[in-house]
């Protein structure tokens, strides 16, 4: 059993709920979550409105599964962000489980 999380910016997220639908992992939970990307600090400055928030609304995917179903999730995953015409991918990692009860 491994752990799979999942991060997506909102306008991904009903497409991640189908990805982990066609890669058989039904049971997963989701949160929702602020992305931020570090800006350099002449951008910082030059932003009129740098005291509001910088984050990007995002959801956050997580499941205890197998390998098989983790290896068809990045696989579609991958022909998912390859069609993408943004600059947010959507990512995930894989965190192997040592112990669980």
């Amino acid at each position: 059993m491994k752990l799979v999380i999942v991060t997506a910016v909102e306008e991904f997220q009903k497409d991640v709920l189908k990805l982990f639908k066609k890669a058989n992992i039904e049971n997963f939970s989701s949160s929702e979550i602020d992305g931020h990307k570090n800006t350099p600090q002449l951008l910082k400055a030059s932003n009129w409105f740098s005291g509001e928030k910088n984050g990007n609304e995002s959801t956050m995917f997580f499941s205890f599964t197998d390998e098989e179903h983790i290896e068809s999730l990045f696989s579609l995953l991958k022909e998912f962000n390859e069609n993408l015409e943004t600059n947010n991918p959507i990512k995930a990692i894989v965190v192997p489980i040592e112990k669980f009860i």
